[in-house]
């Protein structure tokens, strides 16, 4: 069995703005290095991290290696888009189960702001359509590269399920006020910390968010009417971590445990539909476990799109004061490689302060991947 006994977070940044002149690694960096100072371990067996949109290559272990976790402390880097840090944590669970590690740090970091721009080599078949066009959004299905792919995919999605501007309004206004009800008691406080000087908030929150402002928005897409810079997250920066260990480590070392890592759900769907697959994870995930919707105390889905709390709600109504109890990524932002991480953390927090029980955290990726986790305190 695998245990979470810390874990910590930066504070999010919007793209171009506090963090710009940071790169990924670097962020990764200081909030690993922080979780070092705090909990003195400072020797792990592996680390697993998540990015999606860095410069390629192992930057997992360009990040690890200027913290003080130095060059023995193997280091690797998972890229399922916005599912890369939850699937990083699911993998070290995995290693602790198997016997092949004893205590692993895993999560995901990511800046929008310093992303690299790619071009197509003139040997591709796409060269002929795109030419030497600079493009910072990957391909996520054949036949087709759209740098709007998740904007169309919402926009689809929405317009299947017959979810309108106003029903997700609601949702994007729910967000912001318990984001900032969070903020204000402090209730994360102890799980942020500043990499940079200057840099200490989550400069996506808006403390005055109205549906009049939400209303006057228009539209994202050429061809669409439904999903606005509102109802669709912000692009971020920031980086999140959490330590996980076997029971014989927290036994010799007489660790505190903040969750147990009990399972975890991966589900395929339609590629331009990504958003329907968080959901699909979660229902695979509580039928696997012979749990019902009640059973769980905590739901946290990454909030990429309004059109994900509007399935929630319809699909577990009985759930919604359970689910993502500080607010979601329409308030805090995702920044993709770190995203799952993020919201293990936020659910280990509202369990705490439960005293206990099931947390489900769920996430749509891009391609149609749906990954679920299920946590217990």
């Amino acid at each position: 069995m695998a245990y979470i006994i810390d874990g910590l977070r930066s504070y999010i940044g919007i793209e171009n703005s506090m963090y710009r002149h940071i790169s990924a690694e670097q962020l990764g960096a200081g909030v690993l290095d922080r979780l070092a100072e705090r909990t003195g371990i400072d020797k792990v067996d592996c680390i697993i991290a998540g990015n999606a949109v860095g410069a390629g290559g192992n930057i997992a272990r360009v990040m690890s290696l200027s913290t003080v976790f130095g060059v023995e402390t193997p280091a690797f880097t998972v890229d399922m888009q916005c599912g890369s840090s939850l699937e990083s944590i699911a993998l070290a669970a995995a290693k602790i189960d198997a016997g092949q590690a004893d205590i692993v740090i895993a999560g995901g970091f990511e800046s929008s702001s310093t992303a690299p721009k790619r071009a197509y080599n003139s040997n591709h078949p796409d060269y002929a359509e795109f030419g030497d066009e600079w493009y910072k959004v990957a391909k996520f299905m054949p036949g087709t590269h759209s740098q709007t792919a998740m904007l169309e995919g919402a926009e689809l999605t929405a317009a299947d399920e017959k979810i309108s501007r106003e029903e997700m309004n609601e949702w994007i206004l729910r967000s912001h006020r318990l984001a900032k009800e969070a903020r204000d008691k402090g209730v994360l406080k102890d799980i942020v910390v500043s990499v940079s000087d200057g840099c200490d908030k989550d400069e996506g929150i808006r403390d005055r968010m109205s549906e009049k402002l939400l209303n006057r928005l228009p539209a994202i897409l050429e061809n669409g009417n439904i999903i606005t810079a509102g109802n669709a997250c912000l692009t971020n920066d920031g980086a999140a971590f959490v330590i996980l260990c076997s029971e014989k480590y927290v036994r010799e070392n007489n660790c505190e445990i903040k969750g147990e890592f009990i399972d975890i759900a991966e589900t395929g769907g339609t590629p331009d539909r990504s958003p329907k697959s968080c959901i699909a994870a979660i229902e695979k995930i509580l039928k696997r476990n012979s749990l019902s919707p009640q059973d769980i105390d905590v739901y946290e889905c990454n909030e990429a799109f309004a059109v994900i709390d509007v399935l929630f709600a319809r699909t577990f109504p009985e759930q919604v004061s359970k689910y993502n109890v500080f607010g979601g990524a329409l308030a805090y932002g995702h920044p993709y490689g770190a995203s799952g991480a993020i919201i293990t953390l936020h659910a280990l927090r509202a369990l705490e302060l439960k005293g206990g029980g099931y947390a489900v955290c769920g996430i749509a990726a891009a391609g149609g991947v749906g990954s679920a986790i299920l946590l217990k305190k």
